[in-house]
């Protein structure tokens, strides 16, 4: 490093401390704030729980920011796959974001992952990028909303 990083060093690792995530993304908020003039970066779930345990079994995670919906993650176990369930969470996420002031929605998948369930919602690709085992990519989308 050069001088004027002399007193720095780099870690690298798989198992960062909440508090240092945090100390990157409220930075990266704040300066987008002061670019935008625009706070609104919030948490998004929909999260599926069991009625008598409250133990959660799936569902999705996200944010919205900036007229943007980002869809994280999106899961159910096998058993509710199929059911409905999964279109509901992804509406009340969606309409979540509308109220929000979301214009657009943003995610990527895993080719086989859920492409087409988020085709049959209004979805549409915007790339691809190829990622292991070979012939799998991971498949960019967005929608408005």
């Amino acid at each position: 490093m050069n001088t004027a990083h002399s007193s720095l060093e780099l870690h690298l690792t798989d198992t960062p401390r909440p508090d240092d995530v945090a100390v990157v993304s409220d930075a990266l908020d704040r300066f987008n704030t002061d670019v935008t003039g625009i706070a609104d970066r919030r948490s998004l779930a929909v999260l599926v729980r069991e009625r008598d345990t409250g133990r959660v079994v799936g569902g999705l995670t996200g944010r919205t920011s900036l007229g943007l919906l980002f869809v994280d993650l999106l899961y159910l176990p096998p058993a509710l796959r199929g059911t409905g369930l999964g279109s509901t969470v992804l509406r009340r996420a969606e309409d979540e974001g509308r109220a929000r002031g979301c214009v657009t929605g943003a995610l990527y998948t895993i080719s086989f992952q859920a492409p087409l369930f988020y085709e049959r919602h209004g979805w549409r690709r915007l790339g691809e990028v190829p990622c292991a085992p070979a012939g799998s990519s991971r498949i960019f989308m967005t929608r408005e909303l």
